[in-house]
Parts: C-alpha cells; structure tokens; sequence
C-alpha cells in the first residue's frame, strides 16, 4: 500500500507539471496575441505613433514570454527534482 501511494504522488506530480507547462505557454500565447492586436489597432487608428508602439508592444510581449519562461521552468523543476 505504501509503494502505491508514493508511486501515485510521482505520478500527479508529473502530470501536475505537464499541465502548469501547458497552462504557461497557452497563457503566453493568448497575451501575447492579445499584445499583437491591440498594437495593430493602435497603429491603424494613430499611424504616426507606429515606432512608439511598436516598441512598447516589443517590450510587453517579452515580459508575458519571460513569465511564462518561469513558469514553464518552474514545472521542469518539480519534474527533475522529483
């Protein structure tokens, strides 16, 4: 009974890990298309403030992926010092 129940918690682990992964770059894929087309918007209604935008869309894409790099190693690590 007991080698069952560490083999289960192994398990959920693994499985909770695989899906915090999953969680993270779904997340960083629906902000940072979100990011996408705000700035596409913003463009189109203020073509003069391209450059401006452009660059501050750079910059918050980058930190949602940093993020979502966190969390993504986060899980790893629960998966290799298991």
């Amino acid at each position: 009974m007991e080698l069952l129940t560490v083999l289960l918690d192994a398990a959920f682990g693994y499985m909770g890990a695989g899906i915090g992964a999953g969680v993270a770059a779904i997340g960083a894929g629906i902000g940072i298309g979100k990011i996408g087309a705000s700035a596409l918007e913003s463009m189109a209604r203020q073509p003069e403030a391209t450059g401006d935008i452009r660059s501050n869309m750079i910059v918050a894409a980058a930190l949602v992926e940093g993020a979502a790099f966190f969390g993504i190693i986060v899980c790893l690590l629960v998966v290799l010092l298991k």
